[in-house]
């Protein structure tokens, strides 16, 4: 792996370590955001953290803004089930969260190890 290399931590693009944004998804990058090396993840337990809360696996990979944007849209999908729609929009968010969960965090193993 090149010294002059990081990845994004929102959509994982391997991007020039001076970039401030990514060229991919156009997040705008911190030291803190973008590090040229990754823990590895665990992609079950990023998949269990989202079955028990909605969001809590992308913010155990990283992706904390996704995490907490999953999470209130979650949220709203639960108060709409006074109207009905909730019951409908919500267990389709929960099932994409959990798989979207494991997958980043199969993506970041894949990308980094």
């Amino acid at each position: 792996m090149s010294k002059d290399l990081k990845y994004c931590s929102s959509c994982g693009q391997q991007i020039d370590a001076k970039a401030n944004f990514c060229p991919k998804c156009g997040a705008h990058l911190t030291s803190y955001q973008a590090s040229t090396i990754y823990e590895r993840k665990v992609e079950g337990f990023s998949a269990v953290l989202s079955f028990f809360v909605p969001g809590l696996g992308q913010i155990y990979n990283g992706q904390i803004g996704r995490g907490i944007v999953i999470l209130c849209i979650f949220a709203l999908c639960l108060v709409s089930m006074f109207i009905l729609i909730g019951f409908l929009l919500a267990p389709v968010l929960w099932i994409w969260n959990i798989y979207d969960a494991y997958g980043s965090a199969k993506k970041i193993n894949q990308i980094a190890f």
